[in-house]
Parts: structure tokens; C-alpha cells; sequence
């Protein structure tokens, strides 16, 4: 299902990676870890990574913070996307975002439907755009991270990724800034 036109330069994409947790930190952040792997894997460059405690306030900030920065091109957290009542990723996430992909939360769920079962109904996996800055929420576990970046973000962050990805449109996410001629 995947294509990848060969004849295509592989475009690498800065991406900024935060986990949303109370209690993890660099040492078992084993999910943020995953994701940072498989990142750097695909040939992309991780260019910031942190963790910061599930509070919707402190998670806006970093997501502005990043947002504004022009060496990152699109920020990929991990927690927070669940339903009790210290998941606020989602909360944080609508603060910021100019734009929801809303493809993204309902393939992640299908895709997670296939591992995890009805399960996957309590996730509030969701993707936008903020500032021309791709965001995606993942849910926390390490299973969730491969499913959300193997069977979506991998192929949709490669330019080569046929018939159509993220990154070609890349240049076009702020359009609606400039001002139209007359």
C-alpha cells in the first residue's frame, strides 16, 4: 500500500518529541525512546525532546515555544491522549492548533483497532497544524508510538511517499498569512 518513489531525494524533517507524563524521565521514557529510534531511523533528525508533566498549561507553552521555532517542522508527543482526568494532551493541543487533521486521530484508531481491540476507543489521538507545524499526539505505550509512526507518520513524513504526504505541502501550511494580490 505504501509507495515510495525512489527517484525522489529523501527530504529529512526536523521533529521535536515530547513526552507527557508525572513520571517519566529520560531514563525509563521508553516510549519517547521508541519514537526517537524510529525517527532517527527513517533518516529524520530529532531536533528537540522533553518531557513535561501532564498539565495543560505547561504542555501549551513547550507546543508554542516549538511552534515558533524555525529549525522544527513537526512535533510528535506521546501520553496524555487517554481519558482520565490527568490526560490533557488533546486539551493543550486544540489551544494551539489553527488547523485539525482529522484523518489522523480516526486512522490511528482503526489501525490500533487491529492490536489492541475495542481498547482503542479510549484513545484521543489527534493531529493538526499550528504556525505551519505539524503536531501529532500519540497515546503512551511504546505499542501505540509503533502503530501511530510504522503505519502512518513514517510514510506520510517521507517525501517520497506516493501519491501524496505531508512534506510536499510543507512549503503551502501558512498560506492563508500572505496577503492576496489584487
Amino acid at each position: 500500500m505504501v509507495r515510495i518513489d525512489e527517484s525522489r531525494r529523501f527530504i529529512p524533517v526536523n521533529i521535536a518529541v515530547l513526552t507527557v507524563s508525572d513520571t517519566r524521565s529520560l531514563a525509563n521514557d521508553t516510549s519517547g525512546d521508541t519514537l526517537a529510534a524510529r525517527i532517527a531511523a527513517a533518516g529524520h533528525r530529532v531536533a528537540e525532546r522533553a518531557i513535561e508533566k501532564d498539565e495543560t498549561d505547561r504542555i501549551e507553552a513547550l507546543l508554542r515555544r516549538w511552534i515558533a521555532e524555525p529549525d522544527i517542522d513537526v512535533v510528535i508527543t506521546t501520553g496524555g491522549t487517554g481519558i482520565t482526568g490527568r490526560d490533557v494532551t488533546p486539551e493543550a493541543f486544540e489551544r494551539v492548533m489553527e488547523k485539525r487533521i482529522e484523518g489522523f486521530g480516526e486512522l490511528f484508531r482503526m489501525l490500533s483497532f487491529q492490536t489492541i481491540g475495542t481498547s482503542t476507543m479510549q484513545s484521543r489521538a489527534i493531529g493538526g497544524v499550528a504556525g505551519g507545524t505539524y503536531l501529532f499526539a500519540l497515546p503512551g505505550s511504546t505499542g501505540a508510538v509503533k502503530d501511530g509512526w510504522d503505519g502512518i507518520l513514517a510514510a506520510q513524513l517521507d517525501n517520497r511517499h506516493r501519491p501524496c504526504n505531508l512534506v510536499e505541502l510543507m512549503p503551502r501550511l501558512q498560506e492563508h498569512l500572505k496577503p492576496v494580490a489584487r
